[in-house]
């Protein structure tokens, strides 16, 4: 797996960032208005070769791939660049492919920035005038003419200045009235253009994740300086929440322009629809984050004075030359449901790759082999994504392979394999439906054991965990405290050689499977809450406990545990008196940043599934438009929710930067997850009210689960302050 650039395409990166932040500043770009074009500008991209970089060398290009483009354009984006820059890198690589020597000339001055090539977006024979992108400045322009591709010249005549939204160099122009060179015909020559359309979708929406993003920071700055009722406006929810929010979608923006490149790449069947959520996407959300960026600056964004509204114009201008965008969603819902096909661009080198390897493979194959062989059909019956899914047989089973717990290190889980062969066993048991809770709390319990623990608990206690023998749960939770586990009341008070344990703990969920809990208790109440604390295992069997069921709605149980008078020798303590905080940061060693994507794709084929069961007076459900559209944005969400993952996973494992990464999938995954079954319920019903076994029953129990996956682990509220705080650098919200 691999989220970075080449060093080269750092260095392209770099080079044109260097250059766009002097020549295409703020400052320049206001002074290109009203035309939108700056011929300086252009001239100094074409001397950096940026119109030359997806031409092949023998016609004087660069030969660079789809990424490099979208990494330009990400730039473009973030400085506003005045110029049709993503219809001319297709343009020049149009005339390479089907121009030959006549338009030899046309593409040398083209690169040169020395002229201006654009493409228009709908064929010309249907539509002869048309807003061509860049057609105020552009001398010529390729279309599809009906069987032909033709290079139009565009006298200075034909092209009429006029007020727009974002003063881009947009023009209407009568097409069909103009000079034309044919340049192909037939179904190659058709085929070639069609596949620069799509790779232009791709390079606007890169161009249009770069203008959110730099919104976004022009945002967050102002509200790390901009005081109101006596402090930064950063640290108010209202203000740093809705930022976290439109960052991610800014990210999704990205992520899906990436991964359809790297689908592309891979021949991917979902290639084509990938482009089409890429552009839909980013169409939507990057100009909605610039507007949010703009209500951060209250009334003064709506100036002229501030750059931030030239943010919310070009967002909202780029893309909608190609027309209303949102019929890009249908578009994509026709290439995932009804056979739909594309002429996909081609993509060049791709260094960014989201595979775990063979070694993952491997693992993922064995998993998959013991559960065929030794788990039975009435073993699976009582999985569930909850505790109560424990199965002891299974449980044993994995734990006798070295495969219950992968992620923690070879001398706790008996294997030694990759950490990404790891990441991939844990998500091969999650898709066998035996990713329960009680298995990874038993990881963590044995981590903290392992590092922190007295040498009675590594030989009483640990081994039982490690050999799948006995389960553990988590005490940290109070009735009274929700989130701020270092708010915890619970007791441990000196008795003798040991500890006395009174109180209460709430969420202990597996304590009514469990022989251990491992608790955090207070013990000092002289110092700051969070220094007065201390870790113990405590037997859930032993006198005083009490465990009273509470249910969920959501079909799973947790408890309220009581503990009245609970004696443990000290010899069941976790690390120094007082030093509980330090000790739970040893559970972060197995943090790699999550989400919910699995269950979100077991959700959305279920709804497939029950899309093409239902009939309707229309026929069936699965054949109409409404239904595929929501389908795709669903999957939409799950793509987004699978890279964001990766990217925690990856940043975890090379040890990047993490900037909030694993906070941002997991709060992402489960917002969208409960967005998606709400809808995905509706669109089924009323077939989804049913229990029926199968996926009516999947799509009923998804709804419930989702409420739960924004609470636990934290809620999305606080993962948001996480995410503002990290990924931002806004000020903290919580005290």
């Amino acid at each position: 797996m691999n989220f970075d650039l080449t060093d080269e395409q750092e260095m392209v990166r770099d080079t044109f960032a260097r250059f766009l932040d002097e020549h295409s500043s703020t400052i320049r770009v206001r002074a290109a208005h009203p035309s939108g074009f700056d011929p300086a500008l252009w001239q100094g991209l074409g001397e950096l070769g940026a119109f030359g970089m997806r031409v092949p060398e023998e016609f004087g290009g660069l030969g660079m791939g789809l990424l490099d483009a979208a990494v330009l354009m990400d730039e473009a984006g973030r400085t506003l660049v005045s110029g049709p820059l993503a219809e001319t890198l297709v343009a020049t690589r149009l005339l390479s492919q089907l121009g030959g020597d006549a338009q030899a000339d046309v593409l040398s001055r083209a690169i040169g920035g020395e002229t201006v090539v654009t493409v228009a977006l709908h064929d010309i024979a249907a539509m002869p005038r048309q807003w061509v992108p860049g057609g105020l400045v552009a001398e010529a322009v390729i279309a599809r003419r009906g069987n032909d591709i033709v290079l139009v010249s565009v006298p200075e005549a034909a092209r009429k200045a006029e007020e727009n939204l974002a003063s881009t160099p947009i023009a209407e122009i009568d097409l069909g009235a103009l000079d034309a060179a044919v340049l192909g015909s037939g179904s190659d020559a058709l085929a070639v253009f069609a596949a620069g359309i799509e790779e232009w979708k791709l390079l606007i929406a890169a161009g249009l994740a770069g203008i959110g993003r730099e919104a976004l920071k022009l945002a967050s700055a102002y509200a790390n300086e901009r005081m109101a009722f006596g402090q930064l406006i950063g640290t108010f929810q209202g203000i740093s929440h809705p930022l976290a929010d439109r960052l991610c979608e800014v990210d999704g923006a990205k992520f899906l322009v990436w991964k359809a490149i790297r689908d592309i790449y891979d021949g991917s069947d979902e290639a084509a629809a990938g482009i089409s959520l890429a552009l839909h996407w980013a169409s939507k959300y990057c100009v909605d984050a610039a507007s949010q960026a703009l209500h951060t600056f209250g009334g003064y964004g709506l100036t002229t004075e501030y750059d931030v509204h030239l943010f919310v114009l070009r967002a909202k201008a780029w893309p909608l030359v190609f027309g209303d965008t949102d019929l890009l969603l249908d578009e994509a819902a026709r290439r995932l449901y009804a056979g739909e096909t594309a002429a996909l661009p081609d993509a060049g080198d791709v260094p960014i790759d989201f595979d775990l390897g063979d070694e993952a493979r491997q693992v993922c194959e064995e998993i998959a082999k013991l559960f065929e062989e030794k788990v039975t059909p009435e073993m699976r019956a009582k999985f569930h994504y909850s505790w109560e899914g424990y199965v002891p047989e299974v449980h044993k089973m994995l734990a006798d392979n070295k495969l219950l717990f992968p992620g923690l290190p070879e001398e706790l889980s008996g294997r030694n394999i990759t950490p990404y062969a790891k990441i991939a066993a844990m998500g091969e048991l999650e898709k066998q439906g035996y990713n329960t809770p009680g298995a990874n709390v038993a990881a963590m319990v044995s981590m903290i054991i392992h590092k922190y623990g007295s040498d009675e608990l590594k030989r009483d206690v640990l081994p039982k965990i490690i050999n799948g023998e006995v389960l553990t749960s988590l005490g940290y939770s109070e009735p009274s405290c929700g989130s701020d586990v270092f708010a915890a009341q619970c007791k441990a008070t000196p008795d003798g050689n040991g500890w006395r344990i009174d109180g209460t703990k709430m969420w202990t969920s597996g304590a009514n499977l469990a022989d251990y809990v491992l608790m955090l208790c207070r013990t000092n109440t002289e110092v700051p809450k969070h220094k007065g604390l201390t870790m113990f295992i405590v037997p859930l069997k032993a006198e005083g406990v009490t465990v009273q069921a509470v249910h969920t709605f959501m079909n799973e149980r947790t408890n309220i545990t009581f503990y009245d008078g609970v004696r443990i020798p000290d010899s069941w303590r976790l690390g120094e008196v007082d030093g509980g905080t330090k000790t739970m940061s040893a559970a972060l060693e197995l943090e790699h940043g999550g989400g919910f994507s699995k269950v979100m794709k077991g959700m959305i084929h279920a709804a497939e599934e029950l899309c093409v069961e239902i009939a309707t007076p229309a026929g069936k459900l699965i054949d109409q438009p409404h239904a595929r559209r929501r389908l795709a944005k669903a999957v939409a969400h799950l793509w987004i929710s699978e890279m964001m993952t990766y990217r925690a996973q990856w940043a975890s494992v090379e040890k990047k930067p993490s900037g909030g990464f694993g906070p941002m999938a997991k709060m992402w995954s489960s917002e969208k997850f409960l967005q998606d079954s709400r809808d995905l319920l509706d669109l089924t019903a009323p077939l989804s009210l049913s229990k029926r076994t199968g996926a009516a029953a999947l799509v009923n129990q998804c709804f419930r689960h989702a409420h739960g996956t924004t609470i636990y682990g934290g809620t999305s509220e606080v993962h948001r302050s996480m995410v503002a705080e990290r990924y931002l650098g806004l000020p903290r919200t919580r005290g």
